[in-house]
């Protein structure tokens, strides 16, 4: 849950944002990390969804005073919708939608998720597509961070809290209710499909600083080959749900 800090500032700008919306403002709803629990300090960003009962250039022009003290404090801008676009929209963002259904906290007004209807063909879909493509940028950024181990490790700890982002969906479509934290996800969908849980338990401890000793090249190598294929194995089985018709 977010600090004082975090709170009064949510205060603060739920305040200007009522002063500039009016009635027009449905509700104010934080997302992600912070709302969770999984949040780190100085490095995860304090994500906001605001619903609107209308979006037009001058509602967006009249947010522009709260929304900037905002950004000053060093936090993304909010992400803007209507509640009739949210419902719309569920079929073509079905991921980010269940990432903010399952880790949301309301700060304002009405839950704008609570009557959202994501369907499972969609969420496969775009999972899938999703999955393909970080590992075309993994195997893309392979080249360049294999001339050192340290490299490698970086691109190993900052891609698998992506994939580890990926990995709800897929649990939620092979029947399992994910966990909230990003670890426990990626140990549960690693429990579900039989993958190696030991590949990622060593990259998530190189992460955090829980290894002391540094990869040498040869470990970095064997590991990063690992890593990858345990996430073409995710992707595999993702695939086959559409072929046995489970969506």
């Amino acid at each position: 849950m977010a600090n004082k800090v975090a709170q009064d500032a949510f205060n603060h700008l739920i305040g200007d944002l009522r002063a500039t919306h009016g009635d027009n403002l449905a509700s104010v709803v934080l997302y992600g990390s912070a709302a969770t629990g999984d949040h780190v300090e100085l490095h995860s960003d304090y994500n906001l969804l605001i619903a609107l009962q209308r979006i037009t250039p001058e509602d967006l022009r009249q947010a522009q005073a709260p929304v900037r003290e905002w950004q000053r404090l060093g936090h993304p801008l909010p992400v803007y919708f209507t509640f009739a676009e949210l419902n719309d929209a569920a079929d073509v963002f079905p991921i980010e939608f269940q990432q903010m259904r399952r880790a949301r906290r309301v700060l304002y007004g009405r839950d704008p998720f609570e009557t959202i209807h994501i369907s499972n063909e969609n969420l496969r879909h775009q999972t899938e597509y999703e999955l393909r493509s970080k590992l075309i940028q993994l195997r893309r950024l392979y080249i360049p961070a294999s001339v050192s181990a340290q490299k490698l490790q970086d691109l190993m700890s900052d891609s698998l809290t992506s994939f580890a982002t990926l990995f709800a969906p897929v649990l939620m479509l092979s029947g399992a209710e994910p966990p909230l934290l990003k670890r426990e996800i990626v140990d549960a969908t690693a429990r579900r499909l039989s993958l190696d849980g030991q590949t990622f338990e060593r990259i998530f401890g190189l992460r955090e600083g829980g290894d002391e000793r540094a990869l040498d090249d040869r470990e970095a190598h064997e590991l990063f080959t690992s890593y990858m294929a345990q996430i073409e194995r995710v992707i595999e089985a993702v695939d086959r749900l559409e072929a046995m018709g489970e969506v």
